[in-house]
């Protein structure tokens, strides 16, 4: 049984996928209490994977048939303290592609297709690559420090909680390896 938050369909509002169709399934509970975080883990349900993989279908149902399926986006909290080889065989049972936003300091089980790392500061981290780096710009951040630690081709630097959307753009101007992520889902007013 996994603890899951809410599952729900939406576009992807963040980094390389921002744009896309996804179903999300947060999951509840986190190894790290990020002060920008904004997801209430005392609520949760108990879900079977068939159960999830169920919910995630019928989330689904309304894109249109024929079309490229949408993303399964697992978030949370830290979907990696719960995801495993099971939850991810019935997600895959869907036919679309799942992928993962995690903090990067629990290893993961095979069979994930697109790995977002998310590392926050003062962390020791268990990934050493993944397709995605999304750094959270805060306070004391050194997003080069995360560089040098995870392997990624594709590197996004985003504001916390869009507050300071100009230092990132500065950050990004200087640093052009860098691509800014805006939480395009916040000023659209989605979830």
């Amino acid at each position: 049984m996994y603890r899951i938050n809410e599952i729900f369909y939406s576009l992807q509002g963040e980094g390389y996928h921002s744009g896309m169709p996804a179903v999300f399934v947060r999951l509840s509970g986190c190894n790290l209490r990020c002060p920008f975080c904004d997801t209430d883990f005392s609520a949760y349900r108990e879900m079977s994977a068939v159960e999830i993989a169920a919910a995630v279908k019928t989330c689904s149902e309304s894109f249109l048939e024929g079309a490229s399926k949408p993303l399964i986006v697992l978030t949370g909290g830290e979907p990696a303290l719960q995801v495993d080889e099971a939850l991810l065989a019935a997600l895959h049972g869907t036919g679309m592609s799942v992928c993962i936003e995690t903090n990067g300091t629990h290893s993961l089980p095979a069979g994930i297709d697109w790995i977002t790392c998310s590392p926050k500061a003062g962390t020791r981290l268990a990934l050493t690559e993944a397709d995605e780096l999304k750094v959270v710009l805060t306070e004391g951040v050194e997003p080069e420090q995360w560089v040098q630690q995870i392997r990624s081709k594709h590197l996004f630097l985003q504001p916390c909680s869009c507050q300071n959307t100009e230092q990132v753009v500065e950050y990004v101007l200087r640093h052009p390896h860098w691509r800014l992520s805006l939480q395009t889902h916040k000023y659209l007013h989605i979830r």
